[in-house]
């Protein structure tokens, strides 16, 4: 073979290569997977973005969910639904969510996932899937699209509602459980978006509850949330985790993929009776007002007992208090030093909150939901331990800066 078709037969496989590289790599760039290196965000275009029991009771607002879902049918003797049946049931609650960007001369899109709230067009999906979006679209189960408008978004917990005139023939809201109620190694469901392939079910149990999560648009977390080996992927953002009733008890927002860049079965969902709190707010008045403390700090691990001179590892360990923040009016103290206990330098003098409204604090994300469930111009009696002594603190809660 001459010099001449060497070169032509390189020159083709040359072509061939590029080709095939295009085709990998288009659809790559086409669908984004922004997803950061720890906890992470499950829709394509942006890398953001749910402990112990709330205290009871908690005044939490109930959603009107409708009543158009029917129970899922049973087997002979009793037996659970199967998974084909609940699927059945709950889809025509669930829709796709396209959002396209405009900046100038660039333009983007990205892909989640949400469910229908009421019978009214509100569905509910993450902030972190519609924040900054010009225009957002709506698929539903059997292929129709509808252009959304945005209701509301609350970045703190990473929910949004947004709505469409008129639900089509077909489709119903889902029914809302309670979050509080979701036990280790119950089975769940995940139905939404993953990689843009609409309507996709996954199935798994409940790895962990109480949970304590970065909202990822803000400096607050969000407590309580829920953790799963339930598959979810980029494009699950903002679709629901259901139980075995079809009913949702949390909001798809985060994975936790060791540096991967799909679900390593660490999934974190918000809490629903987050969703049957904030929702409501939305709908009404386009945002939500989270009540504020204004600390900073972490549990009593065995190291801040032993330097702070404690008898307990239980309550919440008050490193900062923020200048002007209720907690500071109210007279709580942060860390005032630093002390070496075996070989680590460790924080001393702030005080440990064991106690909220007579209930104990075992530990800070508890202080967290102390502090969440209640609203803005709330009082809040703490029980501190300072110096050995025990003190008891109010504070008026604020409500939360977003600076």
């Amino acid at each position: 073979m001459d010099r001449k078709y060497w070169l032509t037969t390189a020159g083709l496989g040359c072509v061939v290569l590029v080709l095939l590289v295009a085709v990998v790599a288009i659809p790559l760039v086409a669908v984004p997977l922004q997803i950061r290196l720890a906890l992470r965000s499950n829709a394509y275009r942006q890398p953001t973005p749910a402990e112990q029991q709330v205290p009871q009771p908690v005044a939490i607002p109930t959603l009107p969910a409708g009543t158009a879902v029917q129970p899922p049918p049973t087997l002979p003797g009793g037996e659970q639904p199967t998974l084909a049946a609940l699927y059945a049931q709950v889809n025509p609650g669930i829709v796709n969510i396209k959002v396209y960007i405009r900046r100038g001369w660039r333009s983007g899109q990205g892909a989640g996932s949400g469910f229908i709230l009421d019978h009214k067009g509100h569905i509910a999906t993450n902030n972190h899937v519609v924040d900054r979006a010009d225009v957002v679209t709506v698929i539903f189960y059997d292929g129709i699209e509808a252009e959304a408008t945005m209701v509301g978004a609350d970045p703190d917990s990473d929910l949004a509602v947004i709505k469409v005139d008129g639900l089509p023939g077909g489709t119903h809201p889902l029914p809302l459980g309670d979050s509080d109620r979701v036990v280790v190694g119950e089975t769940v469901i995940a139905i939404g978006n993953p990689f843009g392939l609409g309507s996709s079910m996954t199935a798994g149990i409940v790895s962990a509850v109480g949970r304590t999560i970065p909202s990822g648009a803000t400096y607050f977390d969000i407590p309580h949330a829920i953790q799963t080996d339930a598959a979810i992927n980029p494009g699950n953002s903002g679709g629901p985790l259901l139980n075995l009733k079809g009913e949702v008890i949390g909001v798809n927002a985060q994975i936790a993929s060791g540096g991967a860049q799909a679900n390593a079965g660490v999934g974190f969902a918000i809490p629903v009776n987050i969703v049957r709190r904030v929702a409501p707010a939305l709908i009404e008045k386009g945002a939500f007002e989270w009540p504020w403390l204004g600390v900073t700090g972490g549990p009593v691990n065995l190291a801040i007992m032993k330097a702070n001179g404690l008898d307990t590892q239980q309550g919440a360990y008050v490193h900062e208090v923020v200048p002007g923040s209720p907690a500071h009016r109210a007279g709580l103290r942060g860390s005032s030093g630093v002390k070496e206990v075996d070989g680590q330098r460790v924080f001393v003098g702030g005080d440990v909150v064991v106690e909220a409204d007579g209930e104990a604090i075992p530990d800070f994300d508890a202080l967290l939901v102390a502090v969440a469930s209640k609203s803005p111009g709330d009082r809040i009696e703490l029980a501190v331990l300072r110096s050995g002594r025990r003190h008891q603190v109010t504070a008026e809660l604020a409500t939360r800066p977003r600076d």
